[in-house]
C-alpha cells in the first residue's frame, strides 16, 4: 500500500445538508470561505485545513479551553495541499431532537485510523464506539484514556470532531436504505460469500448537542494529514533532554534514605538513571491528596531533591486530582469544586482560572521551589465508580460530561503553564488526554498490562497526537522482563514502575546484561530521539509512528477467514490481519520486538532497501522477512541512507559538557540528516535559540564521505565532535 492519493477539488456550487434541507454553498473568492447561512459555514483556514460549523455548537470544546495556537508557518511549510477527495455535498449533517448527526462517505477499499487510543486493533473500519474518557477495560469500544475524535483516512484526509461530548461512532457499520452503493443481498443457507458485515459506505457520528465544529485536513500522504492535525493543535511536545533518559519509580512508602540507597544501587550496577519517581507516600496523605510533604519520610525535601540533582537525577512526584478536606489547600479551593467528592476528596473545577491559579501557586511554593521537575497525574480518567457521576455539577456551569472529557487535558495545561512561567521544560505522565494536548509534555500510561496490546496502543497513539508508554512493572519470567524492557526503551518514556513490588532492572539476573545493553542503547540514541521530538514539535511528525504512515508500505488489508463456532463466532466473522507489532522511530529506524515465547518473527519491510541496525547487513526490500535472533537483542532495521547519530554509553545526560557523536550510516544512497540541538531545558528555542546541524553522506562512485556542517558562529550545546561510521560493507 502506498500513501499517495488522488483527489477531486471542491467545486463552487457544492451542497451541504443542514436540518435535512439541502442548502447551496457559494465559494467567496479571495477568502476561501464556503458559506451557507450566518450560522453554518465552511472556511479554509490555511493550506489543507478547513473549519466547518453547523448549528449552535457548544461554547466549550476540546480545543477552546486549551488556548491551542496553530503553527501556521509550519503548516504552510508543508506546501500545497490537495482538496478534499469528495464534494462537500457528500458530508451530510442534520439536527434531530437536539442532537447532531454527521455522515462522511467511505470508498470500498478505504481504511480509517485513529478515533482514540485503542489497544486491540489499528484499523477502525467496522467498529462501533462511544468516545468516552475512561480507564481502558480490555475492549476497543471507545472508552479509553484518550478518546480523541480524530481520524485519518487512507484517501488522504482527516477529520476532528471538536466536541467535548461523548461521541457515538459507526465506522463503516451502518448500511443505509438510501445508499447508492447497496451491498448484494445473499442467503446464508446457500451462499458461501454471505457475510455478517455487509459493505457500509459511510462513517457516522452522533454528537449530543444542537451543533458542532468540525476541522478537516488533507495531505498528499496520510502522514502529511497527521502532521497538519498535530500542527493545528500547536505541534508536538519537545521534552527536556533528561526526560528521554531512564526512569525508575520507587515503592509507594519509600523514604528519602530508601531512595538514596536505590540511587546508589543504580550507580553500583552501572545502570542509567535520569529520573526518580515518587509515588503517593511522598505526601502526608493520599486518596485524597494533601500535596504536602510527609515530614517523617522526607524531613528536608529541598535538600533531598538537590542532592539528586547534583547526581544528574530529576524528581517526578505522583498526584491525583482529589484534594483532602483536611489539608491546607482545601479551604482555598472549596468555592471552586464540584458537587461530588472522589475518595472523600474535593474535585477542583480546572476549567476555572481561579482554580488553576490557586493550585498553581500552591504547587509552585511546595513543589517547584523544592526542585520538583514534573508530575505523574493519576486517576483523572475513570473508572465510573471512582469518579463523579454525569449528574454532578461544577461551578463553571460546564456539564459533568464535558468536564470529564477535558479534565486530564486541563490538568496538563495547568502544570505545563506552571513550568513554562519559569522558562523550565517538564516531562511527565498522565492518565487522560484528548484533542489539543498534542503539545503538552505528558505521556499516557495505565494499569492494563497486556504486552502485545501495549504495543498496539503505541502504534495507535501516532494517529491521534498523543504519546503512550508501555511501562514495565513486574514480570513472571526473565524472558518477559527482557522483552518488556526492550520495548519500553523504544517508546516516548523509558520507565520501570516499581511502586508496588520494588523490582529493579537487574532483578532477573539471567537477563541483566541484555537489559543493561538496551537501556544504554536508549541513552546512546538520545541525539536521534531528541531530533525526532524536535520534528514532532516543529513539523508535526510523530516520533514513534505506525507503519501505515510509512511511504512504500506493502498492501496489508489481509483477512483470516473466520471459523464457525456456535458460541464464540456464530457468524464466521473473519479476522483482519494488521501491522500492530512493529513501528518506526524517527525517520529511519524500524523496531520489530519479540514477545515472550517467540524465538522468531516476521517483519514487513516497506519498499526500499533495509539494513540490520547492529551489523549493517542488507536484509531485504519491500517484502516480508523472517528474523531468528541468536542473541537477546531486539530486532532493529534502518532504511537505505539512514543516518543515526549516537552518544557514547552514558548513565545520565550531563548538560555541562559537549559529547562526541558517532554518526552511523547505513546503505549506499547519498543522504542528509538534520540533527537538532538546543539547551535541552528551557523554552528559549521558541525564540529561535536552537541549531540544526547537517550530517551529510555522499557516495560518489563507491567512495563514501561524511561531513558535519554547522551554521557559522553557532556552537552546539551538547555535541563537540562528529565521527562517521559506515555500517554497510561495500
Amino acid at each position: 500500500m502506498t500513501n499517495n492519493f488522488s483527489s477531486t477539488s471542491m467545486k463552487s456550487g457544492t451542497k451541504i445538508l443542514f436540518h435535512i434541507v439541502m442548502v447551496t454553498a457559494t465559494i467567496i473568492a479571495g477568502i476561501g470561505c464556503v458559506s451557507c447561512r450566518a450560522d453554518k459555514a465552511v472556511h479554509e483556514e490555511g493550506p489543507g485545513v478547513w473549519k466547518l460549523t453547523f448549528g449552535k455548537a457548544d461554547h466549550v470544546t476540546l480545543l477552546s479551553e486549551l488556548d491551542c495556537e496553530p503553527r501556521w508557518q509550519s503548516i504552510k511549510g508543508l506546501g500545497e495541499a490537495p482538496q478534499l477527495p469528495f464534494g462537500l455535498d457528500e458530508i451530510q449533517i442534520e439536527e434531530v431532537e437536539g442532537k447532531t448527526h454527521v455522515r462522511f462517505p467511505l470508498e470500498v477499499d478505504e481504511q480509517i485510523y485513529g478515533l482514540g487510543l485503542n489497544f486491540k486493533s489499528v484499523n477502525r473500519r467496522g467498529s462501533t464506539m462511544r468516545l468516552h474518557v475512561d480507564h481502558y477495560g480490555g475492549k476497543d469500544n471507545g472508552r479509553t484514556h484518550a478518546p480523541v475524535p480524530f481520524f485519518v483516512s487512507s484517501r488522504g484526509y482527516g477529520v476532528l470532531i471538536n466536541s467535548a461530548r461523548y461521541i457515538d461512532v459507526w465506522c463503516g457499520t451502518g448500511v443505509r436504505r438510501d445508499s447508492p452503493h447497496q451491498p448484494e443481498i445473499r442467503d446464508r443457507n446457500t451462499d458461501p460469500k454471505w457475510t455478517a458485515s455487509p459493505l457500509s459506505d459511510n462513517i457516522e457520528f452522533l454528537i449530543p448537542a444542537s451543533g458542532v465544529e468540525i476541522i478537516l485536513f488533507t495531505g498528499n500522504t496520510m502522514l502529511e494529514v497527521v502532521q497538519r492535525y498535530n500542527l493545528y493543535c500547536g505541534g508536538g511536545c519537545l521534552p527536556p533532554k533528561w526526560g528521554l533518559g531512564f526512569w525508575q519509580r520507587v515503592p509507594s512508602l519509600s523514604t528519602d534514605k530508601d531512595i538514596e540507597n536505590e540511587v546508589s544501587d543504580f550507580a553500583t550496577h552501572g545502570f542509567p538513571l535520569s529520573v526518580i519517581g515518587l509515588e503517593p507516600g511522598w505526601m502526608s496523605s493520599s486518596y485524597p491528596c494533601s500535596y504536602e510533604w510527609d515530614k517523617t519520610r522526607f524531613p528536608k525535601p529541598a535538600t533531598f531533591i538537590s542532592d539528586l540533582m547534583n547526581k544528574g537525577i530529576r524528581t517526578n512526584v505522583w498526584i491525583n486530582p482529589y484534594v483532602s478536606p483536611l489539608c491546607e489547600l482545601s479551604n482555598r479551593l472549596v468555592p471552586y469544586c464540584g458537587s461530588h467528592t472522589v475518595w472523600c476528596g474535593l474535585v477542583p473545577d480546572y476549567s476555572l482560572e481561579k482554580t488553576r491559579k490557586t493550585i498553581s501557586d500552591y504547587f509552585a511554593s511546595n513543589h517547584l521551589d523544592c526542585g520538583v521537575s514534573g508530575y505523574k497525574m493519576d486517576e483523572n480518567d475513570g473508572y465510573d465508580q471512582w469518579l463523579w457521576p454525569d449528574i454532578a455539577t461544577f461551578p463553571s456551569g460546564h456539564s459533568a460530561e464535558q468536564i470529564r472529557q477535558i479534565y486530564g487535558s486541563l490538568m496538563q495545561k495547568t502544570t505545563t503553564d506552571l513550568f513554562r512561567s519559569r522558562n523550565q521544560r517538564t516531562y511527565g505522565l498522565v492518565r487522560a488526554a484528548n484533542a489539543g494536548t498534542n503539545s503538552m509534555p505528558y505521556v499516557i500510561y495505565n494499569d492494563y498490562y497486556n504486552h502485545r496490546d501495549f504495543i498496539t496502543a503505541l502504534i495507535n497513539s501516532s494517529f491521534i497526537g498523543v504519546l503512550w508508554t508501555p511501562e514495565v512493572r513486574s514480570s513472571k519470567t526473565a524472558e518477559e522482563w527482557l522483552r518488556r524492557m526492550q520495548t519500553v526503551c523504544f517508546s516516548p518514556l523509558a520507565m520501570l514502575n516499581a511502586w508496588s513490588d520494588g523490582t529493579k532492572p537487574w532483578t532477573f539476573t539471567e537477563v541483566q546484561k541484555p537489559v543493561l545493553e538496551v537501556a544504554m542503547l536508549r541513552m546512546q540514541l538520545m541525539p536521534y530521539l531528541y531530533t525526532a521530538f524536535a520534528d514532532y514539535a516543529m513539523k508535526g511528525i510523530p516520533p514513534f509512528r505506525a507503519m501505515y504512515l510509512e511511504p512504500g508500505l506493502l498492501s496489508s488489508n489481509r483477512e483470516q477467514k473466520g471459523t464457525l463456532d456456535g458460541t464464540e463466532n456464530p457468524y464466521e466473522i473473519s479476522k483482519r490481519i494488521e501491522i500492530k507489532d512493529q513501528w518506526m522511530v524517527g525517520p529511519s529506524l524500524l523496531v520489530a520486538p519479540l514477545f515472550e515465547g517467540q524465538s522468531d518473527r516476521e517483519v514487513l519491510l516497506p519498499e526500499g532497501r533495509w539494513y540490520d541496525f547492529y551489523t549493517g547487513d542488507y536484509v531485504g526490500s519491500g517484502e516480508i522477512i523472517k528474523t531468528h535472533p541468536t542473541d537477546y537483542r531486539i530486532p532493529l532495521y534502518v532504511k537505505d541512507g539512514g543516518i543515526i547519530p549516537m552518544l557514547p554509553p552514558i548513565e545520565n545526560f550531563d548538560y555541562s559538557i559537549g559529547y562526541p557523536v558517532e554518526v552511523r550510516y547505513y546503505g549506499t544512497s547519498s543522504a542528509e540528516y538534520q540533527l537538532y540541538d538546543d539547551d535541552g531545558m528551557s523554552f528559549d528555542y521558541e525564540q529561535g535559540d536552537y541549531v540544526w546541524i547537517v550530517l551529510r553522506v555522499e557516495n560518489s562512485h563507491g567512495a563514501i564521505r561524511g561531513t558535519a556542517v554547522l551554521p557559522k558562529n553557532v556552537k552546539p550545546w551538547s555535541y563537540d565532535s562528529f565521527h562517521f561510521k559506515f555500517m554497510t560493507r561495500h
